[in-house]
């Protein structure tokens, strides 16, 4: 009787592109196109197909339609390798981004970080202690990114006279360093409209920092009637009365200690309670300079209020990330949905390249890392391995090309020949 050939195809005759993105469940994807009606709208071009041309656009840096096109077309057998996906043709996948609801790129990177934490418990819960494991609470950050967009492209999304942009806000878990909601808009709107939005999921006795461009203080009372502490930064046109003022504190980098009120008649109205103003010297650049913060919490110390907003700072390192790796500079469309396609995507690859990250114990920086896959993106080598490999990462060395190149044939018989 003939046996049954139950050998696995080993990883190492799999490409990086394809263990990058075979991460994302195989039921994901047709899941996520049934609600969200692009299944309906696809032909011979899946779903799937179109989800692996984007990411391949983001991780290799894509120039335009005809770069993304070209290239899965000569790497076609490589390609039909990951799940059956197929190159698209350049009008193929510009109506795709232009007509596919991009609610399903948006489902696609909240149901894939839910997944990843689901399945590796680990895997967020943050890499090293700082000021935020004081607190045995969760504490977030409120930001936005402007996406510089072409003027004379975009009519939807005209930010002033001659320029576009869209804006991506963002709450950014400090704990784990990833996002827990996310707005991709055009920049017309003021940050502050977007605010309730943002701290809408937030519960009782969590932290929240923003900078001042968020303050507006109907929303600051609502957040303070949800048992939320929030600390910001006091515009400099701000109106206060100092109602009390609080002992000196030790650091001589707190200048000031105050319990006040807002002596604006709107503003009054809108927060009628003490509000706490911490006046204090911090390092900008080399420089010290004088900042004043806001908080209503009346019992952390000064210099606690002046630590935790320094840890906002968090969220711009998160951005730099973003837009010093992946492609937010070339756009694949001029409509607003094909940008929010590439946006979404963007968060999705950064996800996934986190947690390539964490599960191979990566000690260099991100941008490293995105540069190293990007670069072996072909190459049918266990992805773990290589980044093993990489460097001085966990001090294994070792050559990264494939066997029959890492070796010189003759070179000993050669260095025998030479010591004889």
């Amino acid at each position: 009787m003939k046996k049954k050939n139950t050998k696995q195809p080993s990883r190492r005759h799999t490409t990086v592109l394809r263990q990058l993105v075979e991460l994302i469940p195989a039921y994901l994807v047709p899941k996520l196109a049934r609600e969200t009606g692009v299944a309906a709208c696809a032909r011979t071009f899946t779903p799937w197909s179109h989800t692996v041309a984007m990411l391949y656009a983001q991780v290799s840096h894509a120039l335009g339609l005809n770069d993304v096109c070209d290239a899965l077309r000569l790497q076609v057998t490589a390609l039909c390798g990951m799940r059956g996906a197929r190159p698209p043709a350049r009008n193929t996948l510009s109506h795709a981004n232009q007509r596919r609801d991009c609610s399903f790129a948006e489902k696609l990177f909240w149901q894939m970080l839910q997944h990843l934490q689901s399945e590796h418990p680990g895997f967020g819960r943050g890499g090293h202690k700082s000021i935020a494991w004081r607190f045995r609470r969760a504490i977030s950050i409120v930001d936005a990114a402007t996406i510089q967009l072409v003027a004379n492209c975009l009519d939807w999304a005209r930010h002033r006279r001659r320029k576009a942009a869209a804006k991506c806000h963002l709450r950014l878990d400090l704990q784990s360093f990833l996002p827990r909601f996310a707005i991709v808009d055009t920049a017309g709107e003021h940050d502050s409209v977007r605010a309730p939005e943002l701290c809408a999921g937030l519960r009782e006795g969590e932290i929240v920092l923003f900078d001042k461009a968020y303050v507006h203080f109907a929303h600051l009372w609502a957040l303070t009637g949800r048992g939320v502490f929030w600390v910001t930064r006091a515009k400099d046109n701000l109106v206060l009365k100092v109602k009390k003022r609080l002992p000196a504190h030790a650091d001589p980098r707190i200048l000031r200690d105050d319990l006040v009120v807002l002596k604006g008649l709107k503003a009054g109205r809108a927060y009628p309670q003490l509000v706490r103003r911490v006046t204090a010297k911090v390092e900008v650049d080399g420089e010290e300079r004088v900042m004043v913060f806001l908080t209503n919490n009346l019992e952390w110390s000064p210099a606690t209020v002046c630590d935790l907003y320094r840890c906002r700072w968090e969220i711009e390192v998160f951005f730099k990330q973003l837009k010093q790796t992946v492609q937010l500079v070339d756009f694949l469309g001029n409509s607003a949905n094909a940008v929010k396609w590439q946006v979404w995507t963007a968060l999705l690859v950064h996800l996934l390249l986190r947690f390539l990250a964490w599960r191979s114990r990566w000690v260099h920086s991100f941008t490293r890392l995105f540069t190293f896959v990007r670069a072996a993106l072909w190459l049918r080598r266990d992805l773990a391995d290589l980044l093993k490999r990489c460097g001085t990462a966990e001090g294994t060395g070792g050559s990264l090309a494939p066997p029959r190149q890492s070796e010189l044939p003759g070179f000993a018989m050669f260095l025998m020949g030479q010591q004889a």
